[in-house]
């Protein structure tokens, strides 16, 4: 290696940052108002916002782990307590959401199973596909023939239409 370079033939690429040629002793306006923003604008928002996000951080508050107490069943409301109807209302509904995402876990699974396990799925996931008969039968067995628009009195009245029919078949084998 030669220790004389060629300068000419390899030359340095220029700077992408030109040189500060201060021409003038007269002080840059722009650097007054800049300052004057952080100090007036910037400068209290950025402390509001540490302090904000330090007392956020001390009460993790996290919005979809949402609590519902539980409320009365429809069928131990008071005749008349509107009330007590709509709040059953809503709790038929969310347990109605928990068990549609319950069967659609079990059904996942059941999916991913038959997926690994591939020609062997009849025997390597009998357990997942007992899990999801249990599962959908449980859940068509309280929601199955109440269609999209079914509320919490068709269900209710469901379920006890269902028990009248069960204590006769064991009356009749009695």
């Amino acid at each position: 290696m030669p220790e004389d370079h060629d300068w000419e033939a390899y030359k340095v690429p220029p700077t992408r940052t030109p040189v500060s040629e201060r021409t003038t002793s007269v002080p840059n306006p722009v650097d007054y108002v800049q300052t004057a923003f952080n100090y007036v604008l910037d400068a209290p928002v950025t402390v509001l916002r540490d302090w904000i996000q330090r007392w956020q951080s001390k009460n993790k508050y996290y919005y979809y782990h949402q609590k519902f107490r539980r409320v009365p069943d429809l069928s131990e409301c008071l005749e008349g307590d509107y009330l007590c109807y709509y709040e059953a209302e809503a709790q038929w509904r969310r347990d109605r959401m928990v068990d549609q995402e319950i069967v659609e876990i079990v059904r996942e699974r059941m999916a991913a199973c038959q997926q690994r396990e591939g020609p062997n799925q009849f025997q390597n996931c009998a357990k997942e596909a007992e899990l999801l008969a249990q599962v959908t039968k449980a859940y068509n067995d309280r929601y199955g023939e109440l269609g999209f628009h079914g509320n919490a009195w068709t269900c209710l009245m469901k379920q006890k239409n269902r028990m009248m029919e069960e204590r006769k078949a064991a009356q009749e084998k009695a």
